[in-house]
């Protein structure tokens, strides 16, 4: 077995512990690193091993930290992002070091994780692209529904904002955009 297919398995063993299932009975956060790989796999193709262990790993056990263990206001939200980043940043890297990976490729996937360096570093901004293209596909449906048209306008422009113009473009490409949040991934 490859270091990359052990820690593949190892996020989802931990993921496959998500109580939250799917209709179909499927761990959420399973299902979602799954279509995280594969998005990873239309977009980046020749992804480096820390690439794609963060697209993977991206939300790793994100259940045990809910939501609303924070405020529900916009600044609880951002704090509870940021933590689940740390959280799946760590351990992302304690799974990379069983798996085999060096102290470079470990503090790679930290990075990504934690955004840090988005719109300056290729990796980061390639897991970010990543992810806003399975929200994009699999998330945004659901979501959007009972939405007030402003707040979802809002929403699509700033899942724009953090895509790379090569996925924004794909994007327009790959999905039926109607306007006017069509023009939140134009240039």
């Amino acid at each position: 077995m490859t270091r990359l297919q052990s820690a593949f398995d190892a996020i989802d063993a931990a993921n496959a512990a998500d109580p939250q299932l799917d209709p179909q009975g499927r761990p959420q956060a399973l299902l979602y690193g799954q279509r995280m790989t594969a998005e990873q796999q239309a977009l980046y193709p020749d992804a480096s091993d820390p690439l794609r262990i963060a697209c993977r790993g991206q939300h790793v056990e994100r259940w045990t930290l809910p939501r609303d263990s924070y405020p529900m206001d916009r600044a609880g939200y951002l704090a509870w992002r940021t933590e689940q980043g740390r959280r799946h940043a760590a351990r992302v890297a304690g799974i990379m070091r069983q798996a085999g990976y060096g102290a470079a490729d470990t503090a790679d996937a930290e990075r990504m994780l934690t955004k840090q360096g988005i719109k300056r570093d290729d990796q980061v901004q390639a897991l970010e692209d990543v992810a806003c293209f399975t929200f994009l596909r699999w998330y945004m449906g659901p979501f959007s529904q009972g939405r007030d048209p402003q707040d979802l306008q809002r929403i699509v422009d700033r899942t724009a904002r953090k895509m790379s113009a090569m996925a924004r473009v794909r994007a327009l490409a790959e999905f039926a955009i109607p306007e006017p949040f069509a023009g939140a991934f134009r240039d």
